[in-house]
């Protein structure tokens, strides 16, 4: 379990079974190399998504109002030669406060990219306030869509309408390579309203900052960039209100990223059930009332004719199941078998199966069967990259 280490490769010996990152994004853990060695990498997405969803709230009044250049302001008047003289110092403030002259949020338009845990608990806020939503998500799943508020808010399936209607735009999408890096470039920025304020407490990589400061020096921009993310292209630009990175840095966020991954990872550990992972299918078995309680989960190269195989074998051995579930994601495949009666010699079958069956990247047993003599649930792991 980890937050934000940069898990190295040298880290993960070959007797981990699972990783869980207390938070969304999972770009510190090396999921590719960490697939191939057969090892399930989880996040806890939504843990966090109430503290996520404050602080954009937050960002859409920065953006609105003078907040952070008024304080600043007052706090230069107060470090003058004005200092010490509360009269003068309260006048001045109040003479100046014409220059930092904003807009209200109601009324204007918000478009939402990425429709997700954080992106829809964003559309309901700025519905609360008053705003008119557009969102764009063309990987929507369903139980992210049945958290939306229907139709008060709208769905487009083209970005050139948020780009060209939204006052504000907001993005909560992963970072992914090729896919959401610069999402929002000179091209995107060329069709948006020259004093729309851009939102990013997703990933830095997906907005252009370079793009962003060629329309600021251009004069094509005249809005606000406000994120928690430093950009080297836009280091020190009036319009670039930077935070550190606080989106889920509240108590509260902590906790129950935490909580998440620690039941997460007890679910896969104890019941080989895999939900909230980046890498691996989504597979859960509920368990069977003639079921002996032994279960075998494996992981494989999802080739044709693997399962074929492995319930061949364990046939063979006179195994007899009673269910199974077998599921894939791209190379991997994943498959969880419980039987009707126990083996003899769990860690024997492991490993002969694992000699027949090359395509095998780790297997394991579970249940308390094997508690009392063959050791605790999960004991006997195979993994065919340590060997």
């Amino acid at each position: 379990m980890l937050r934000s280490h940069k898990l190295q490769l040298d880290d993960v010996p070959p007797t981990v079974r699972g990783i869980v990152r207390c938070g969304a994004g999972t770009n510190n853990i090396p999921v590719k190399e960490m697939t191939e060695r057969g090892i399930p990498v989880f996040n806890t997405p939504g843990a966090n998504a109430n503290a996520v969803k404050e602080l954009v709230i937050c960002g859409l009044l920065l953006a609105s109002r003078g907040i952070i250049e008024g304080n600043n302001h007052v706090n230069t008047v107060i470090n003058t030669e004005e200092a010490g003289d509360y009269e003068r110092v309260s006048k001045r403030i109040e003479a100046d406060k014409s220059m930092f002259g904003g807009k209200e949020i109601e009324g204007k338009t918000l478009g939402v990219i990425g429709l997700g845990a954080i992106g829809s608990r964003v559309v309901s806020a700025a519905l609360a306030l008053g705003m008119n939503v557009i969102g764009y998500d063309p990987v929507l799943s369903l139980d992210a869509a049945l958290q939306l508020p229907g139709d008060r808010m709208r769905r487009v399936t083209d970005l050139d309408d948020i780009f060209a209607e939204a006052d504000y735009i907001t993005v909560h999408v992963p970072y992914i390579k090729g896919v959401t890096h610069h999402l929002i470039n000179s091209e995107a920025l060329s069709k948006c309203k020259s004093n729309v304020h851009l939102l990013n407490f997703a990933r830095g990589e997906i907005i252009d900052g370079a793009a962003v400061r060629s329309g600021y020096d251009t004069g094509l921009l005249t809005g606000k960039y406000i994120s928690d993310f430093s950009d080297p292209d836009l280091m020190g630009h009036p319009r670039h209100l930077v935070l550190p990175h606080l989106g889920a840095s509240t108590d509260e966020a902590e906790e129950n990223s935490a909580a998440m991954a620690a039941q997460t990872m007890m679910d896969f550990l104890e019941t080989g059930t895999i939900r909230n992972s980046v890498n691996f299918p989504t597979t859960i078995l509920a368990p069977q009332k003639n079921s002996s309680g032994a279960r075998l989960c494996i992981v494989n190269r999802n080739e044709p004719g693997a399962l074929g195989e492995i319930t061949t074998f364990l046939g063979s051995r006179g195994l007899n199941i009673s269910q199974q579930i077998n599921t894939s994601r791209g190379d991997i495949a994943y498959t969880v078998i419980d039987f009707t009666n126990q083996p003899e010699d769990a860690e024997a079958i492991q490993a002969e199966l694992a000699k027949n069956c090359s395509f095998i990247i780790s297997l394991r047993f579970l249940g308390m069967v094997f508690a009392d003599e063959l050791g605790e649930p999960g004991t006997y792991f195979y993994v065919s990259w340590a060997k």
